[in-house]
């Protein structure tokens, strides 16, 4: 019976020890890799790209962004990096990535005027959110003049102001040469050819640029779209 069982080898001393050294040679390669990649300029930054910029230069974003040459990629403050950037008045959007095996991405989104404040200290750009982010020196070429003594994406007015710029048909808005309020409730443009529109406030601003698309064909001095569906011209 006992020929017949089949006999279990136990692994040679040899064996075990090789066994052993490579399960340690792993167990500390793996620690040596973690370290390179984590703690170490094995997989650090080399390089910086900015895309995007166009009034900014590369080298504002570059020094604002304070990439640190050499830092692990892995453990690079991504977020930190996006809002330094981002806190440039001149910046709409920022992404920042790693872009394998050792360069970081700067993607820069910039605001874009849509009007511009006249003041003693320059021309003051407005985006699109009716924030102030640039002085310049001369007027750029096709911006309406925002008649306003300021403008910030918290003044009511201002947002006001700006909505209706964009809320106007395109065909319209090229021969917008000034929009003024009071109050967010008291919108005006000046056309070209001594025209005026009355816009009022923001609201039901899609039918009043409709609305103002038909009566633009008709010859006059004020349109009043204010109240649209008693629409005037005089």
């Amino acid at each position: 019976m006992e020929r017949g069982r089949t006999r279990r080898h136990r692994p040679g001393r040899g064996k075990i020890i090789r066994r052993r050294v490579v399960a340690l040679a792993v167990v500390f390669g793996t620690i040596g890799l973690f370290y390179g990649v984590y703690f170490t300029p094995l997989l650090g930054v080399r390089s910086v790209e900015v895309l995007g910029t166009k009034d900014l230069s590369q080298k504002q974003v570059l020094t604002t962004a304070a990439v640190p040459s050499g830092a692990p990629m892995l453990t690079i403050d991504l977020a930190g990096i996006r809002d330094r950037v981002a806190a440039l008045a001149r910046v709409a959007s920022v992404n920042v990535s790693r872009s394998w095996p050792a360069t970081v991405r700067i993607d820069v989104a910039e605001r874009v005027a849509v009007g511009v404040i006249k003041q003693p200290d320059g021309v003051h750009l407005v985006d699109h959110t009716g924030k102030d982010f640039a002085t310049v020196s001369s007027e750029p070429a096709g911006l309406p003049e925002l008649d306003l003594p300021r403008s910030d994406a918290s003044d009511p007015t201002a947002v006001a102001v700006v909505r209706v710029l964009l809320a106007v048909p395109d065909k319209i808005r090229a021969e917008v040469l000034s929009v003024a309020a009071k109050s967010p409730n008291s919108v005006v443009l000046t056309l070209s050819a001594g025209r005026q529109v009355r816009w009022g406030s923001t609201d039901d601003s899609p039918r009043k640029a409709a609305v103002l698309a038909a009566l633009m064909t008709q010859p006059g001095k004020i349109y009043d779209v204010s109240s649209p569906q008693l629409a005037t011209i005089s």
